[in-house]
């Protein structure tokens, strides 16, 4: 974190970078924080607005708005990260893997990755989602099947800018094996390039995700998932407002965030646009 707040330049990377880090203690605390439990009903309390008890209220059921919100966070980025991690290492596999073998396998892999981008991620995640059943693990899995390509065709890109560079052919010429070639060279060159990636992919993946839910063929009510959560609070919006403003409102500062690190990180690491 302090070598990010050195990349920050203005108050509204600041901003982000706070906003961003009490985001993800919320996720990682938010269980424990929740005064409430978030899925307990209680029709004699429901949409009751703020107050002293219950600070962002109730929603339709009774339940604590934001014992939701908290124990929300850690599901919504929970999911978020899952799907980041698989689709990460499944897609620098499939394209440090092109990189190295080349020709009709290179070839027949980036045309499948082409085919699969030639569709909104979005609309292929809703269909997966929709033959998976409607459960937050079908959104999951949805999301891993139609986001891979994109880190497949970025790291197959960035490898073979790397393979074409004088270390790497100093490399083959002392017999330094494939494995220890992509760890001690491929994976530390492209690291910065990634790292952007998947940073601006957080806020993409979260907000698929809360889309999902909201639809319906994601998270289901009554899991506290903050697009589930707007969801369950649509039919309520004329006499209960905070139902749905208080996971709508984090779901846009969370992405905004982690939106504007992402390109202060693009900035800072990226060798095209790196202030000199």
């Amino acid at each position: 974190m302090s070598t990010l707040w050195t990349y920050a330049r203005s108050n509204i990377e600041r901003t982000a970078l706070i906003v961003a880090a009490l985001v993800i203690l919320m996720a990682l605390f938010g269980g424990l924080l929740a005064p409430f439990d978030p899925l307990k009903i209680d029709f004699r309390s429901k949409i009751l607005p703020p107050s002293p008890e219950h600070w962002l209220g109730t929603d339709g059921s009774g339940r604590d708005v934001l014992s939701r919100l908290l124990v929300g966070a850690q599901m919504t980025l929970a999911s978020t990260a899952v799907v980041l991690v698989v689709v990460a290492t499944f897609g620098c596999a499939v394209g440090i893997f092109s990189a190295l073998v080349g020709g009709a396998v290179d070839n027949m892999l980036m045309r499948l990755a082409d085919v699969w981008l030639g569709f909104p991620p979005l609309i292929l995640a809703l269909g997966f989602a929709a033959a998976l059943g409607a459960s937050l693990e079908a959104a999951i899995w949805a999301l891993i099947f139609s986001w891979w390509p994109n880190y497949a065709r970025l790291t197959r890109m960035v490898t073979v800018d790397i393979l074409s560079r004088k270390f790497i052919a100093s490399a083959d010429a002392l017999g330094v094996g494939t494995g220890a070639k992509i760890f001690r060279y491929i994976l530390p060159n492209a690291f910065d390039v990634l790292i952007v990636q998947v940073t601006l992919d957080i806020s993409a993946i979260m907000l698929a995700i809360s889309g999902l839910s909201f639809i319906g063929v994601g998270a289901q009510i009554p899991l506290p998932e903050w697009g589930a959560m707007i969801a369950d609070g649509r039919s309520y919006v004329a006499n209960g407002w905070w139902i749905v403003l208080a996971p709508g409102l984090m779901i846009f500062l969370t992405a905004f965030s982690f939106n504007i690190i992402g390109d202060m990180l693009r900035r800072e690491l990226d060798p095209t646009s790196r202030r000199r």
